[in-house]
């Protein structure tokens, strides 16, 4: 037996414009969040949910809000499914940390998830606090539902590779770009813990825009 599970970013920000890593800093969307926010209620309206779930993180909650009040779902929260914590590079372009740290640069770029920017979070445990969550989350809605799960760009490159058996450290190669509410939908494995899903999961679509 599998569990359909989808995943969505949250709306736009008001960092978006200017490339900011927001990670675990708490960014509200823009206008035109909110108006993508209203996209993804609109199909998740006719689509067989059970639940949404965001991370506690407003960019995600109040994205993951309008899907629910639309789609007359209930609405959890859970503060695994943040962001990925980037540490000194929260609120930083590239360019800035170039000037302020560039050889840790250079080593995330070129393994982002074994080398976390300077006082970040390593990418390993990140994708496991996250399957941890949407694991605890799956397992108490009814299986007759599927399950929306809003959350962040990075934290959504990692755990699909967690789940489908590829190296951590190609997340930013094999899935080089999540847009603002795009759908990934995943199958996994009724399994007993979410070690479980390591390579198990199989990728229903990647990154399908809603309209």
């Amino acid at each position: 037996m599998t569990r359909r599970v989808h995943f969505a970013r949250h709306g736009q920000t008001i960092w978006h414009a200017e490339n900011r890593y927001a990670g675990a800093s708490d960014v509200p969307l823009t206008l035109r969040g909110r108006e993508q926010a209203g996209l993804l209620a609109h199909w998740a309206d006719s689509a067989s949910l059970a639940m949404v779930a965001s991370s506690d993180l407003r960019r995600a909650l109040d994205t993951a809000a309008e899907v629910a009040d639309v789609a007359g779902l209930p609405h959890q929260t859970h503060s695994g499914l943040r962001e990925v914590n980037f540490g000194r590079a929260e609120g930083h372009t590239r360019g800035e940390m170039q000037e302020l740290f560039p050889e840790a640069l250079q080593a995330f770029l070129e393994a982002p998830a074994t080398s976390p920017l300077p006082a970040g979070e390593h990418g390993a445990a990140a994708a496991r606090r996250f399957l941890s969550a949407v694991h605890e989350i799956v397992k108490a809605v009814p299986s007759d539902g599927d399950v929306l799960i809003v959350a962040h760009t990075t934290i959504i490159r990692l755990a699909l590779c967690q789940v489908m058996g590829l190296p951590l450290n190609e997340y930013r190669r094999r899935f080089p770009y999540v847009g603002n509410v795009a759908l990934t939908t995943v199958e996994l494995p009724e399994v007993a813990t979410s070690e479980e899903w390591a390579a198990r999961g199989g990728l229903i679509r990647f990154n399908t825009l809603v309209e």
